[in-house]
C-alpha cells in the first residue's frame, strides 16, 4: 500500500470521534423522544390499573349497589408558597358500594395577594385507585382566588362493587382520597380582579 492510500492518524481520529458524536446524540434525542413519549403512557397506565392511587373517571353513576360498606376518609393539603387554607368540608363518609357520595373540599386565600393554584390527587391504598370512580371533579384545574375569596369545589364520587371480589382487597373497610394544591406561576387566565364585597359574599 502506497502512502498516498494511506489515512493520517488525524484524519482516522477525527472521523472516530465523529462516529462518536453522532451516536451519542442520536442516544441523547432518543432518549428525550422517550421521556415525551412515556409521559401520556405512563399517565395511561395509572388510568387503566389505579397504579399509584390514580382514581378512574366515570360518566354515569353504578348500576349495582351491594351491601358492603366502605368508609372514604378525605384529606387535604397545600404546598409551600400558595397561602391558602383547604380543607373537606367533611372528614370521612360511609357509604355501600356502588353508591354515589358527593362532599366538598373548600379554598380560602388567605394571603396577601391573587394566585392561582391547581390540584393532584391520589387514593390509599392504592390498590383501590382502579375502583375508585369520580363522576365530578375538580382536579388539574385551574382555580383562581381573589385576596379573602373562598370556594366550594364538589368532588362526587362511587366505589365499584367489583373492589368486593378482589381477593387483594378483601380486608380493606376504609379508602382515603387526598387531594394537594400547587400553585401555579403562568396561569393560563390572568386573576379577576374582584370587589371586597364579592370576596365576602363568597365567604358566606
Amino acid at each position: 500500500m502506497t502512502d498516498d492510500c494511506k489515512e493520517s492518524p488525524d484524519k482516522a481520529m477525527s472521523r472516530s470521534n465523529r462516529r462518536v458524536a453522532l451516536i451519542c446524540g442520536g442516544v441523547f434525542f432518543g432518549m428525550v423522544g422517550m421521556s415525551y413519549a412515556a409521559v401520556p403512557l405512563y399517565n395511561l397506565l395509572c388510568q387503566v390499573t389505579g397504579f399509584g392511587g390514580t382514581t378512574q373517571r366515570a360518566e354515569q353513576a353504578s348500576e349495582e349497589i351491594i351491601a358492603r360498606k366502605i368508609t372514604v376518609r378525605f384529606d387535604g393539603n397545600v404546598t409551600p408558597g400558595l397561602g391558602w387554607d383547604f380543607k373537606p368540608e367533611h372528614r370521612s363518609v360511609t357509604l355501600n358500594m356502588g353508591e354515589t357520595g358527593q362532599i366538598a373540599y373548600v379554598a380560602t386565600n388567605k394571603g396577601a395577594a391573587p394566585s392561582v393554584g391547581t390540584s393532584v390527587f391520589n387514593v390509599t391504598p392504592f390498590e383501590a385507585g382502579i375502583y375508585f370512580n369520580k363522576l365530578e371533579c375538580f382536579c388539574f384545574t385551574e382555580q383562581p382566588l381573589a385576596v379573602g375569596e373562598s370556594v366550594n369545589m364538589p368532588v362526587v364520587f362511587f366505589v365499584d362493587p367489583a373492589m368486593d371480589k378482589d381477593p387483594e382487597l378483601k380486608h380493606v373497610r376504609e379508602i382515603t382520597l387526598s387531594y394537594t394544591f400547587y400553585p401555579v406561576d403562568k396561569p393560563v387566565k390572568p386573576i379577576a380582579a374582584k370587589s371586597e364585597d364579592s370576596a365576602t359574599a363568597n365567604r358566606l
